[in-house]
């Protein structure tokens, strides 16, 4: 038995499971792979202190290196179900493996949000796209649409300038989201356009994205935009499917936490990073919130033996 399961490998988990090592708990951190939302993250990093610009995969790598050097064992898997009996957590994952824990942290951050349009589905891979560090090569000489006027839809578009020869950002509201930094960046390439008022509605192709149909919103005018691949950048879900009956959730579907303690409703099980209701989601929380957890976590194993 463990004394402590770490569910996730973004900058959350990962910085708990350094705190954890160093309080020498038996420790294991499970995740499928190493990054979250970081290691999708297609413009360069500027505001992590230490780094004044390096890129998200970077980063990570460093994150992930650190990690490894710690006393600490690492099953790459994914979670499905996580259980409370009297005196432990039973966690399962994707191949039937069951680990038994006194404390959990859950840190699996948080999944691209999709679109739910007719149409996304059937173009996932095939000019459907939820990650610009991953795709945008693919989109070499073509039109494509980014779908989010928020930073990350912004930050995008900036990105595949240097891939693609036109770029749209669709914004459902009046006004895109994006800091005027972002917004100035995107005007200079001049391969940007900002449509805004845009339901989309449904995406179209034969046997890649040919198209999308879009509702203005002001006009109620149905307009149809050829593009060949379409990036979806509006926000994200917490992954949280594997521990619904322990926790309270927000709204938003967020963990609940005590602020102070990243503690759940639940004893011995806590929660870190974009996962939960933490209000902002930054990569430098998320690192911090993975210590206070892992700190947390070791306070309450101590006091409960």
């Amino acid at each position: 038995m463990y004394d402590l399961i770490i569910i996730g490998g973004g900058p959350a988990g990962i910085t708990a499971g350094i705190y954890a090592a160093r309080q020498k708990l038996n420790t294991l951190l499970i995740t499928k792979d190493f990054g979250g939302q970081m290691a999708r993250k297609a413009v360069p990093i500027e505001n992590y202190p230490g780094f004044e610009r390096i890129s998200g995969m970077d980063l990570i790598q460093n994150f992930e290196k650190h990690l490894r050097k710690q006393k600490i064992d690492i099953e790459n898997n994914s979670v499905i179900k996580v259980e409370r009996t009297v005196d432990k957590f039973l966690v399962l994952t994707d191949n039937k493996n069951q680990f038994e824990g006194r404390a959990v942290i859950v840190a699996s951050g948080a999944d691209p949000r999709p679109l739910e349009v007719p149409g996304e589905k059937e173009f996932i891979g095939k000019g459907v796209s939820y990650c610009i560090a991953c795709d945008a090569p693919l989109f070499s000489e073509k039109t494509v649409a980014v779908v989010g006027g928020g930073n990350a839809g912004f930050e995008a578009a900036i990105a595949l300038v240097k891939w693609s020869k036109a770029i749209y950002i669709l914004e459902y509201n009046p006004q895109v989201k994006a800091d005027k930094k972002n917004q100035i960046r995107a005007k200079e390439t001049g391969k940007i356009k900002i449509i805004t008022n845009a339901a989309l509605k449904e995406i179209k192709g034969k046997q890649f994205v040919e198209s999308l149909v879009y509702e203005d919103r002001k006009s109620k005018e149905s307009k149809n935009l050829k593009v060949e691949g379409i990036f979806v950048e509006i926000g994200s879900q917490p992954a949280t499917s594997f521990i619904k009956n322990l926790v309270d959730f927000t709204d938003r579907d967020e963990i609940v936490i005590d602020t102070k303690t990243c503690a759940t409703k639940t004893e011995g099980l806590f929660a870190c990073g974009d996962v939960t209701d933490v209000k902002y989601k930054q990569i430098i929380i998320a690192a911090g919130e993975g210590a206070k957890a892992a700190f947390s976590a070791y306070f309450y194993l101590r006091d409960s033996v």
